[in-house]
């Protein structure tokens, strides 16, 4: 298992408004940008999608992403093949998928 601290930050959107962001955003616009055809099929991913949800909603309300071995490796193995470069200019996002990569299995990072 694998727990991440969910980083928050400000930023503003296409129109110039102020908007609140967080890892857990930063993490579904990166699986969700995926190509359909580059999407994962079948009952397994199915499944590893299920958690993954899961998951994501138990931690708006605790602030902390726990995740299962698997579930961790393929948002790591995502964010290694398909982060755009560009998202290295914002700090924020940065830090937070720095603190997602350096999560250890079975420690708590805080």
């Amino acid at each position: 298992m694998r727990k991440i601290k969910i980083e928050y930050w400000n930023e503003k959107n296409l129109e110039g408004k102020e908007v609140k962001a967080d890892t857990l955003q930063a993490l579904s616009v990166l699986v969700n940008s995926k190509k359909p055809e580059e999407m994962p099929k079948g009952l397994d991913k199915f499944r590893l999608f299920n958690r993954l949800s899961k998951a994501f909603d138990k931690a708006r309300d605790s602030k902390e992403l726990i995740l299962e071995e698997t579930d961790y490796k393929f948002l790591k193995d995502t964010i290694e093949s398909d982060i755009p470069s560009s998202w290295g200019m914002n700090q924020n996002i940065s830090q937070a998928i720095e603190n997602f990569l350096e999560a250890k299995e079975g420690e708590w990072l805080w």
